[in-house]
């Protein structure tokens, strides 16, 4: 369960955006037995209204309307694409092309619901990355995404072979350890097993570029949490 309570990046009467935890559902879930961030605004705002969702293990900047004419107008803006949307991700390997757009057709499984895949029939889905860092066995990406399918980063460096780190449903799902990385890792004498220091899927959402019904200009940035922060900082250590 998240304890934390999610930093508001950004308010006003129209509009609210946060810094979503890792771990914490952006909207009830069918079963609804966990808490959401949205119930926990709905909670603190009365009426809160859903203009985009990240996967709940996906950290970073989300957006929810407070009333519903700025809900139809950010809901539209996203739709229309005219909504920047930046992330950062930690993913296997090294890629051979530092920079790229991926374009590649999403569509849910008819076999497993809640699966991803890429298929022709698919709707049309765009993402660009580039290499930020290089670690050998692993590298730090930054993403633009043109289209918002669901898990679309997470499908798209799959397709590519270079699935994000401790990715459940596209990767290996392992959990990063220190001792997975770096040679010659002794456990302290205080320690029984080693802690993983990531432990769900590496991915952030950085930064929303966009336009509000006022014509005013946002470019907001949320800080990557903790746990990826902590993951960079011993990879550049021991790479």
């Amino acid at each position: 369960m998240v304890k934390v309570s999610p930093e508001i990046i950004f308010e006003n009467d129209h509009f609210i955006v946060i810094n979503k935890p890792p771990g914490l559902l952006s909207i009830p879930d069918r079963e609804g037995k966990e808490i959401s961030l949205k119930q926990m605004l709905q909670q603190k705002y009365g009426e809160i209204y859903t203009v985009h969702r990240l996967d709940r293990e996906t950290s970073g900047i989300i957006v929810f309307a407070k009333d519903s004419e700025t809900h139809k107008f950010l809901s539209q803006a996203f739709e229309d694409r005219t909504v920047e949307k930046y992330y950062v991700g930690i993913v296997s390997g090294t890629l051979p092309e530092k920079q790229k757009t991926i374009e590649a057709s999403i569509r849910e499984s008819t076999v497993k619901r809640g699966l991803m895949l890429i298929h022709k029939n698919g709707k049309p889905a765009i993402t660009d990355y580039e290499v930020v860092e290089e670690f050998g066995k692993f590298s730090f990406l930054q993403f633009r995404i043109h289209t918002g399918r669901t898990h679309q980063i997470r499908v798209h460096m799959q397709y590519v072979g270079h699935p994000l780190v401790c990715d459940e449903l596209y990767g290996d799902g392992i959990p990063v350890k220190i001792s997975s990385f770096k040679r010659n890792y002794k456990l302290s004498k205080y320690e029984e097993e080693e802690k993983p220091i990531l432990a769900r899927t590496g991915l952030h959402a950085q930064r929303l570029r966009f336009t509000d019904m006022l014509g005013k200009e946002y470019d907001l940035q949320a800080e990557m949490p903790k746990d990826m922060r902590a993951l960079l900082q011993q990879l550049r250590k021991n790479s």
